[in-house]
C-alpha cells in the first residue's frame, strides 16, 4: 500500500477533521440549487443531480480498485479535508461538483444547433470543460492535493482522467438537460442516485469501500 494510500485510509469518514470553513460552503452549494428552485428550472437542478450522480459512480469504483489491489486508489486525496467520504472523494470535492453541475449546464446556449468556432455548441463545452477540469485536477497533483499512483492515470498519460475522468459527467448532464420533459430527466436522474447508493450500501456493507 502506498503511502498516501495509507494516509488517507487512516483519515477515511474520520469526523475529527471537521473544520467551520464546511458550513459557509454548504450554505453556497444550498443557494446555488435554492436559486434555481426558485425559478422552476428544474432542467439545471436536474443536470446538476446529474453531474453529481455521475462523480458518485466514479468514486465507488475507485474505492473497488484500492480495496481488491491493496495497492492504491486511482486517484486519491489524502490531504486536509473537513470530511473523506470515500478514499478519492472528500466533502469539499463533493460540494465543488454539485455547483459545477450546475454552472457547467448554465453555460449552454438556449439553441442547441449553435455552432461555435463550428462546432456544435454541446460538444464544444463538453470538449472546453473537461479539458478544464483535466489541467486543474494535474495542478492539484503537482500541489499534493490529489494522489496518482498508476502509471496508466497520469500527467504523461491523462487521455484516461479525460475519458473516465471528466467527459462522461459533462455528456450526461447535457444530455439530461436536453430531455423533453421533466419527467424523463427526474426518471434518468433518479435510476442515476437509486444505482449509485444502492452499491454503495452493498459495497460499504462489506467494508470494500
Amino acid at each position: 500500500m502506498t503511502p498516501a494510500a495509507q494516509q488517507g485510509l487512516a483519515a477515511l469518514r474520520d469526523t475529527s477533521h471537521f473544520q467551520w470553513t464546511l458550513i459557509p460552503i454548504l450554505l453556497l452549494v444550498i443557494y446555488v440549487y435554492s436559486v434555481e428552485m426558485g425559478k422552476e428550472n428544474w432542467k439545471v437542478v436536474l443536470a446538476g443531480l446529474a453531474f453529481i450522480g455521475m462523480d458518485f459512480f466514479n468514486e465507488l469504483w475507485n474505492g473497488l480498485v484500492f480495496h481488491f489491489t491493496g495497492h492504491a486508489p486511482v486517484w486519491g486525496a489524502p490531504a486536509d479535508s473537513s470530511y473523506i467520504i470515500l478514499i478519492g472523494w472528500n466533502i469539499e470535492i463533493l460540494f465543488m461538483f454539485m455547483v459545477m453541475g450546475v454552472a457547467a449546464v448554465k453555460s449552454l446556449p438556449a439553441d442547441k444547433n449553435k455552432k461555435i468556432l463550428g462546432v456544435p455548441n454541446r460538444s464544444f463545452y463538453i470538449i472546453l470543460f473537461t479539458t478544464a477540469c483535466v489541467v486543474v485536477e494535474c495542478v492539484l497533483n503537482a500541489i499534493g492535493a490529489l494522489t496518482w499512483d498508476w502509471a496508466w492515470w497520469s500527467i504523461k498519460f491523462p487521455i484516461f482522467i479525460f475519458l473516465i475522468g471528466y467527459l462522461p459527467f459533462f455528456v450526461v448532464s447535457f444530455w439530461v438537460h436536453d430531455m423533453e420533459t421533466d419527467r424523463q430527466r427526474v426518471k434518468v436522474v433518479s435510476s442515476i442516485l437509486a444505482f449509485d447508493f444502492a452499491c454503495a450500501a452493498v459495497f460499504g456493507g462489506l467494508d470494500w469501500i
